[in-house]
């Protein structure tokens, strides 16, 4: 399996703190935002590589961070050329450029980087090989403006899911998508097509999405909480909560 780290953007809501500087470096609990994701991921037996793509904007800091790394596993840097906001290559665009640049055709574990978990991703991991399919994670949001802010599924006994939708003006449930997704290598050359048939769509609940039209997608329940770090507010509470 290959660890891929979708890390491009430019939270402009965490100005002036990420205004030259990338969000996912953030210190929180003495470690950042994305060296704590990495530490976790890391100790995985099945995750081979490290690649995270950021924008050209932030390329040096992120080669700075991962000189200083000491994973069992590589890190892989790429910079995807972009340096405004406007000019963004998208989740999409960037999980595209990380697929071709490393030649990945294997087992993909693709996630934001900039999200706090107080659990582990390897539960997510031995169920993906328990249903041996391309997984998605999920959890209960009871806040209906904020299902309209993201991905909402429906899904069978089994776990598979039957309905994406992306930002729904009328959610077909409480499941809730976050940005955690493993891709069954089998997969991997759908993702490569998918953009010619998204027309524009870029996101990655825009992708599952299209993928749940031509393979099977199964969903698992998040075991704890997840801290989105979009703002002043949020990162504050994080720090008041992890250190």
């Amino acid at each position: 399996m290959i660890n891929i780290v979708l890390a491009a953007g430019y939270a402009t809501r965490l100005y002036p703190l990420t205004k030259n500087f990338p969000k996912p470096l953030l210190k929180i609990g003495g470690n950042t935002i994305l060296g704590r994701l990495i530490c976790d991921v890391d100790t995985i037996d099945c995750v081979k590589e490290h690649v995270i793509v950021t924008n050209h904007k932030f390329y040096n800091e992120f080669l700075s961070w991962a000189k200083l790394q000491n994973t069992l596993k590589p890190i892989t840097i790429l910079d995807d050329k972009t340096s405004t906001n406007s000019s963004r290559l998208g989740a999409i665009g960037d999980l595209l450029l990380a697929l071709n640049k490393r030649n990945i055709n294997d087992d993909a574990l693709v996630m934001a980087a900039d999200n706090i978990l107080d659990f582990s991703l390897r539960g997510f991991v031995d169920f993906f090989f328990e249903k041996s399919a391309s997984s998605i994670m999920y959890y209960n949001e009871t806040e209906e403006d904020k299902l309209k802010r993201t991905g909402v599924i429906s899904f069978d006994k089994d776990m598979r899911i039957l309905q994406m939708q992306e930002k729904p003006s009328c959610p077909i449930s409480s499941w809730a998508v976050p940005p955690f997704y493993i891709y069954k290598r089998e997969d991997i050359p759908l993702i490569k097509d998918s953009y010619t048939h998204l027309q524009g769509e870029d996101s990655p609940g825009n992708l599952a999405r299209y993928l749940l039209g031509v393979t099977s997608l199964y969903a698992y329940k998040m075991p704890g909480l997840r801290y989105d770090v979009g703002s002043l507010d949020s990162y504050k509470k994080a720090i008041e909560i992890f250190g």
